[in-house]
């Protein structure tokens, strides 16, 4: 069991703002490198209750720029911590950024699954305000049952997810 606080909190307007800040910094280092800096996970959904953790995904043509991106990213303070078991998508842990919001940074080519998934189930969400009302309520009851065990709470929202992913044609 992995543990650790889970904090799900009702929307905040301020995490969209929050994205354009980190996004804006990433543009400015490897701006030239990329196609794309896309707001996903639960944050880039109005209405959408949320672990106050900013999910990012940027967005390369082809592995061709990765080891450009890697460096240009290492020098504002990112390090590259591998696929972490996901093909095609790549993650990055930071330090020294106290002027940012939390935030997960995934390096994704343009044809990555990862990356579609990210961007449908978003999508989604944005066009379906009841699944908002289901998702958040369900992410809100799993922080309440599993304060501490965020495996415990990934595990029971869990079948809310693989529901919404076939109505999205996901699964």
């Amino acid at each position: 069991m992995r543990t650790g606080k889970v904090v799900v909190m009702p929307y905040d307007a301020a995490w969209r703002s929050a994205f354009e800040k980190i996004k804006g910094e990433i543009e400015e280092a490897i701006g030239n490198l990329i196609i794309g800096i896309e707001h996903v996970g639960s944050t880039s959904v109005e209405g959408m209750s949320a672990k106050p953790c900013i999910d990012i995904d940027v967005i390369i043509k082809d592995h061709s720029a990765f080891a450009a991106v890697v460096e240009g990213l290492k020098a504002i303070g990112y390090i590259h911590e591998g696929d972490l078991g996901i093909k095609d998508r790549e993650a990055f842990k930071y330090r020294d950024k106290p002027h940012l919001m939390m935030h997960h940074l995934y390096v994704c080519p343009k044809y990555s699954e990862e990356l579609r998934r990210h961007i449908t189930f978003r999508d989604f969400l944005r066009s379906n305000p009841k699944a908002v009302r289901k998702y958040s309520l369900i992410k809100e009851k799993a922080a309440e049952l599993f304060p501490n065990d965020i495996d415990g709470y990934i595990e029971y929202k869990s079948p809310c997810i693989e529901e919404m992913y076939k109505e999205c044609g996901l699964k």
